[in-house]
């Protein structure tokens, strides 16, 4: 994922977000998210905005580090900047967001890491996702150039 996200304000933003098999153009506002593969002009998909969040609770971070430290976290405080690691369920997620909690819930355990700067921000969120009977899926989020909120607005239909 590569863009601009409003985390201390609504969650909002622009990305473009590339996988394996895919990479598409992604627009969150208030209330929806609207995706299209890049390069493309056709029209946008859209979806309710609960479906950004995915299976990291990005507007939350704060309470998700404290969430990992109440349930025995590694502290690594020897990197720069300081990791923080501890497993979890999509239960004990689903107390920080309920949303990204239910898209979890396929998941028996996560494994999760973030990494936290000098002036205290969480600039980088890794979590391995296991499953009973599924490969496991391993998603990190890396955030840089911290500035004010960027403005977003519903796509044009092409």
């Amino acid at each position: 994922m590569e863009g601009r996200i409003n985390l201390n304000a609504p969650f909002t933003g622009r990305t473009t977000d590339t996988t394996e098999q895919y990479t598409e153009d992604v627009v969150i506002t208030r209330q929806k998210v609207y995706r299209r593969a890049t390069g493309t002009h056709g029209p946008w998909q859209e979806f309710p905005a609960s479906a950004a969040k995915g299976g990291i609770p990005t507007d939350r971070l704060p309470q998700y580090v404290r969430l990992m430290l109440g349930h025995s976290a590694s502290v690594h405080q020897d990197s720069e900047p300081m990791r923080v690691s501890a497993r979890l369920t999509p239960k004990d997620i689903e107390s920080v967001d309920r949303a990204v909690g239910r898209n979890l819930r396929p998941a028996t355990t996560i494994d999760a890491d973030a990494w936290i700067d000098n002036e205290g921000r969480v600039v980088r969120v890794r979590q391995k996702i296991h499953f009973a009977s599924d490969p496991d899926i391993e998603a990190t989020i890396t955030f840089t150039d911290f500035r004010n909120a960027t403005p977003v607005d519903v796509p044009a239909a092409s």
